[in-house]
Formats: structure tokens, sequence, C-alpha cells
């Protein structure tokens, strides 16, 4: 090899060096993730191309949204780069320690270059990077629906814990009966006809008359006996909706989520294999896509096992 170029990434910045074929370091500088230095670096690395005849090697870590723009800087170019995960990085430079600064970390892994095999990223067709990031999204929904869950739990408790039994908490219908109804005082002034008719009105889903009345009759006899630790009035009565409309908005975002994500995956070869096992859906398939990326970039299982082991 003729060129390392190694970056040691931090937030809209990195520190960069440049060591030739003797390991001697060249140049070392601060860049900024910005257009103009961009720009600079491109000229750099294509000066060292036309002037040796070979792309120099580009390593760098990992390091979360940080990394981001100068992946995409070397996608755009068509870079070939090694991009090393946090602790592979630490193990391969424990054996060459200097003082721990930025600074000796992008020297670091320059120098580990020159003896450690590492593996080259290919570029993937764009459909895999935008099924990671909906991925990544479907994941913080889902844990923002755990958090909504557990908080519209927690006040019901206070309003109206009856309407946990009588209904999936998970549903559709419940949802709606807890904006309609939070509070037990709320449905005794009511009569069952007129609850009826509101749960059919305020429910999305087929749902019979005669499942509606049955549930109207259940709430009835709940609020008659339920003696919850607040008023009507209560402001808890406002958090239970508040909690429960946020609740039906992630439910619709992670349906619309994995339906975009359906939608990229149905030209890919790999999801109508994947789709023909048993007890493989569509979401799952998605997923397990999202997660290894393109498989073809591995030449053998032992790759696709390591890389795995490495998420």
């Amino acid at each position: 090899m003729k060129h390392v170029i190694a970056f040691d990434v931090s937030m809209g910045k990195s520190y960069m060096v440049v060591y030739n074929a003797l390991k001697k370091c060249e140049l070392e500088k601060e860049i900024e993730h910005n257009r103009p230095e961009f720009i600079e670096l491109k000229v750099l690395i294509d000066d060292l191309i036309d002037g040796y005849g070979e792309h120099p090697h580009i390593v760098f870590e990992a390091s979360g949204v940080y990394s981001r723009p100068l992946e995409r800087f070397m996608i755009e170019n068509k870079y070939r780069y090694c991009l090393l995960n946090p602790l592979e990085a630490k193990l391969q430079c424990d054996s060459l320690r200097m003082h721990k600064t930025d600074r000796s970390d992008a020297h670091q892994l320059a120098l580990t270059h020159f003896t450690t095999e590492r593996r080259i990223e290919t570029v993937s067709d764009d459909v895999y990077r935008q099924l990671k990031r909906m991925s990544r999204h479907y994941s913080e929904l889902d844990d923002e629906l755990s958090v909504a869950r557990s908080r519209m739990h927690k006040v019901i408790q206070e309003t109206f814990p009856e309407l946990e039994k009588i209904f999936t908490t998970k549903s559709e219908l419940f949802l709606n009966v807890v904006q309609l109804y939070p509070h037990p005082d709320l449905v005794i002034n009511q009569s069952k006809t007129v609850i009826k008719n509101r749960i059919l009105a305020n429910t999305n889903k087929r749902l019979s008359v005669k499942k509606a009345e049955e549930k109207a009759v259940e709430l009835l006899k709940a609020a008659k006996q339920s003696y919850p630790a607040a008023s009507s009035t209560d402001v808890l009565c406002d958090q239970v909706r508040v909690y429960a409309k946020r609740y039906q908005e992630l439910l619709l975002q992670k349906n619309q989520c994995i339906d975009k994500m359906e939608s990229l995956a149905e030209e890919l070869k790999e999801y109508e294999i994947l789709r023909s096992l048993p007890a493989i859906g569509a979401n799952t398939a998605v997923r397990i896509i999202a997660e290894i990326g393109d498989i073809r970039r591995f030449d053998n299982n032992r790759q696709l096992n390591a890389f795995l082991k490495s998420r």
C-alpha cells in the first residue's frame, strides 16, 4: 500500500493523519465536517490517486451519527474505506498505545493498518441504507409505545381501573373507549343505547351492534361498582386521553413504517426467499434484511457470523 489515511471522528469534525508506505506521517490536521473542507479532502485524496496510481487505504471508527457525514462523503465519491466498530478498533490498537488523546488515536489507526487485515466496506444499494434507518425508527417507536403504555396504565389505575379488565388493553376499541370514558362518572349518567352508539361511532374496525351493546352493559356495570382514586374533574382524566391518543398515533406510525419497508424490500430477491420460510412474516423479513444489509457482500457464512457477533 502507498498511503493510509486515518480519521479520529468526533462531533462535527475529525482529526486526520496521512501516512506513506514507510509508515511516516506526511500530514495531520483537523477537518470540519462541512462542504468546503470535504471538497479540500477530495482534492487531497484525488491527488494521491493520480500521483501514485492507486487509492489510499482509508480507515476510521463508526461513531454513530458523528461518522455518518464522513461515510456519505466516501460513498458518494466511491472511495473504498474500512469502518471499524469501537471495540474492534480498541483491540487492534491496544498493542500500540501512545498518549491517550484524540490525535494519537488517529495515528494508532493508521499505523496498525499496515499490519492488520481489515474488511473494506462494500457500498450497498441505497435501499439497504433506507431499510436500516427505517428499522431504527421502528425500534424507537416501539420504545415510545412502551413508555406511553406504562404511563397510561398508571393513570388509568387512578381514574377507571376496571377498563383494563373489560377490554384488551392494546386494542383499538380499548383506546377509543378510554378517550370517551376515562372516568366511571362519565358512564353512569348515560344510557346503554347512547354508550353503544358512541362505541360504534368511534371504532374504525368493524364491530357488531351486538358486541357494542355487550360492552356498553359491561361498562355500565363496572362504572356503578367503581370507586376510583380521582374524581371526574381531575386533571388525570385529561392525561388518560392524551396517553391513549398518543398510543394510537404511535401504532399508526409503526404500521406505516413497516408498510414502507415492505414496499422497498419487495424488489429484493432475499425478501422473497425469507418470506418463503415457515413462520417468517413480512415484519420479520424486512427487519432481518435491514439489520444484515446486502448479504452478497459476505464471501461466506463465517464472515456473516462474525458480522452478526459484532453487532
